[in-house]
């Protein structure tokens, strides 16, 4: 398990640096964020990177636990990609993000979850997909508050309040080859979470 671990977060910050082409912007996060569910575990904490030069796309890196109690112990690593293409501005408050679409990649480190189907045991082909890494589509909408004056008195640019639909390509393609048996509920996840802003 270690050893994946181990190679998924070096994976995850090549791609940065290619992303942030100066090393030293990318040692310092935007915002750190905190989050609940949504199929990256069950609690997840990580760092947010603003990108671009109006910076409504996110790239996000986070470190999620799901405990035993939960259905784990299970270790994930999460890159998140986000733009916000719409944008509401409310006075006294901050901003509206109403629809973000987005696509995230996780890594679930478990010995019993490999990258690929063993050989041995199944035809090439017969498994399309991996165990260990799950492609997702999402979609968010986001709260930004920068007026309220605790913001600036807790030395905060802004704190954002988030939640955001997920599904992954295993949940998709099951719904459409089981829609009687499969409810949309189960195809979708929910996560719910926050970024403050330095």
């Amino acid at each position: 398990m270690n050893a994946y671990f181990t190679r998924c977060t070096l994976l995850i910050i090549v791609l940065c640096f290619g992303v942030r082409a100066n090393a030293q912007q990318f040692l310092i996060p935007d915002e750190v964020i905190l989050q609940h569910a949504g199929s990256i575990g069950y609690v997840s904490v990580g760092a947010g990177y603003k990108l671009f030069n109006n910076e409504r796309g996110n790239l996000d890196l986070l470190y999620g636990y799901v405990p035993k109690s939960k259905g784990g112990t299970l270790h994930i690593i999460t890159a998140k990609f986000a733009y916000k293409p719409f944008v509401i501005t409310v006075n006294k408050l901050g901003k509206i993000y109403p629809f973000n679409p987005g696509l995230f990649f996780t890594y679930t480190a478990h010995p019993d979850l490999q990258l690929k189907f063993s050989k041995d045991n199944w035809p090439k082909g017969y498994y399309y997909w991996s165990e260990a890494i799950r492609p997702h589509l999402s979609f968010s909408n986001e709260l930004e508050l920068t007026k309220p004056r605790f913001i600036k008195a807790a030395g905060l640019k802004s704190l954002s309040v988030y939640s955001e639909f997920n599904s992954n390509e295993w949940y998709l393609v099951n719904y459409f080859q089981n829609v009687p048996e499969v409810s949309v509920k189960d195809v979708f996840k929910l996560g719910i979470g926050v970024r403050m802003r330095f």
